[in-house]
């Protein structure tokens, strides 16, 4: 496994040079559209994909940053995917298609999103992080919206780079391994956040905050 993450590593981090831009907001229509990022595994041909998709299109460049943008974010989710379920109390998910879960740690399951700190998070990450519940349920109720939207389990990696440009630490995929692997072998349930956003049921949910 070791191995597979060194290559993603390296495979984003040929994404790196070019600038993160959502010129569109996510959206079910230009997911569809772009679906293909799930199949692609190198950059290289990741751009061909795209130019052979939308070269004549109009909208070129929002297609690309689109697509750029979703294959970067889904293989950095797919290796710490597998981080977690290589880890011994972490069961992958028994549908691998169940958007509600990923894995579950010691009999509780979880959705993962690694996400960066947000500009619109009216708060400091010093703030964020003494009081982590109330980072939580503004990136319930203000990132994920359509189909990704959901109040089930959740756990959020959140990325801080002091240098600016927190989205590029999704590359850093030993590092964040390291840090998966130390937040599971201290894992306690009883120190989940409880939050009550949904009527039916409660959440439990937590931060890893990966900060360089």
């Amino acid at each position: 496994m070791y191995n597979e993450l060194l290559q993603i590593q390296s495979e984003l981090q040929k994404r790196l040079s070019i600038p993160y831009k959502w010129n569109q907001r996510q959206n079910d229509y230009f997911d569809e559209k772009t679906n293909f990022i799930y199949r692609i595994k190198t950059f290289e041909n990741l751009l061909a994909e795209v130019d052979k998709h939308f070269k004549s299109d109009e909208n070129f460049q929002m297609y690309f940053d689109y697509a750029l943008n979703r294959w970067f974010n889904f293989w950095s989710a797919y290796a710490v995917e597998k981080i977690f379920c290589s880890l011994p109390n972490v069961k992958p998910a028994f549908n691998n298609r169940d958007r509600l879960k990923d894995f579950s740690v010691n009999g509780i399951t979880f959705d993962h999103k690694t996400t960066v700190f947000p500009r619109r998070f009216k708060g400091t990450l010093e703030q964020a992080k003494q009081n982590p519940a109330r980072l939580i349920k503004w990136l319930y109720e203000n990132q994920s919206k359509q189909k990704r939207k959901h109040y089930h389990n959740r756990l959020f990696i959140v990325l801080f780079n002091n240098q600016g440009d927190h989205w590029k630490l999704k590359a850093e995929i030993i590092w964040l391994k390291e840090l998966i692997e130390n937040y599971v072998s201290q894992f306690e349930s009883n120190k989940l956040f409880s939050l009550q956003l949904n009527k039916d049921f409660k959440t439990f949910s937590d931060i890893i905050w990966a900060i360089k």
